[in-house]
């Protein structure tokens, strides 16, 4: 792995050895199990086939691109994060990340064929962990659609990042096929990368939210009723959980009306709560936002 401190953001810190030794094993132990190779990006050809493979998981219209490799190359050329994910020497994946105020904002990634659901994801984040930390770089931020569990439950417990901002309609309306038609809300989260809830979770051991088994018990913010449209609850609680569907990409297909409405139930819950102050501490295997209200809530 490359070191270039001197790419790194006015937020840099220095990281301990030790810390950035154990990143890196913990980077390699990930790409070996997901059975790939993780490489920094610098040729023009390989900077337009990572351009194209976002393209082919994104779906833009024709003719447009979501980054060209033109854009690719100035981040590239800044000290940003580009790398390319390699099954069997061929192209599989790609992430592209811009330096920022407070550290590396990871913008876009894409993961085809082979690589995806079998572990290139979490390769691609540690890796992602150690660049950052060779680089005195300790934070990075990203955004992801709220209502897909499975990426909730990947970024906030098996890597251990924290919701920072609810942010409904982040992108305006977008015209490829994952997101057209579809509000674009966001959470944004920050990976704080040498806190112990990351690290923890970047050893193997997932974040799971405290739920108390005595005292006041978790209210219901939001559920599912049984047909599968979304169920107002309480907030009146000092832990609230909010579900989302199992699986929204189907309910785009199969029932839109219906996850439209859970789009702005998500919105007005998850979102208002952290509008208001509430924390989210994280998200259960079953499909629920844990929320922490502070104390003087008026709810």
């Amino acid at each position: 792995m490359t070191h270039r401190p001197e790419t790194g953001p006015a937020a840099a810190t220095e990281v301990a050895d030790a810390v950035r030794r154990a990143a890196g094993r913990a980077a390699e132990r990930a790409a070996d199990a997901a059975g790939v190779d993780i490489r920094e990006l610098t040729d023009l050809r390989d900077l337009a086939e990572a351009s194209a493979l976002i393209d082919r998981v994104w779906r833009p219209p024709a003719g447009s691109s979501l980054i060209t490799p033109e854009f690719i190359r100035v981040i590239e050329h800044i000290g940003g994060y580009v790398v390319g994910v390699y099954t069997g020497g061929r192209m599989t994946g790609t992430c592209v990340g811009l330096l920022a105020a407070d550290g590396l904002h990871s913008h876009i990634a894409g993961l085809e064929g082979p690589t995806r659901g079998g572990g290139a994801g979490h390769a691609l984040k540690l890796h992602q962990r150690a660049w950052s930390l060779d680089r005195g770089i300790t934070r990075v931020s990203w955004t992801f659609d709220p209502l897909i569990a499975r990426n909730a439950y990947f970024n906030l417990a098996k890597l251990g990042a924290a919701p920072a901002e609810y942010l409904p309609d982040f992108y305006g309306a977008m015209r490829d096929e994952v997101n057209q038609g579809e509000p674009t809300d966001r959470l944004l989260v920050h990976w704080d990368l040498t806190g112990p809830r990351a690290t923890a979770a970047c050893e193997g051991r997932p974040h799971r939210p405290d739920l108390p088994d005595a005292g006041p018990r978790p209210v219901v913010g939001l559920d599912a009723e049984p047909d599968g449209t979304p169920a107002a609850g309480r907030l009146d609680g000092p832990t609230v959980l909010v579900r989302v569907p199992s699986d929204v990409e189907a309910m785009r297909v199969s029932a839109p009306e219906t996850a439209r409405e859970w789009r702005h139930a998500v919105r007005d819950v998850l979102g208002g709560l952290m509008a208001e102050g509430a924390t989210v501490t994280g998200f259960t295997r079953d499909g629920r936002y844990v929320l922490e209200r502070n104390e003087g809530d008026p709810r």
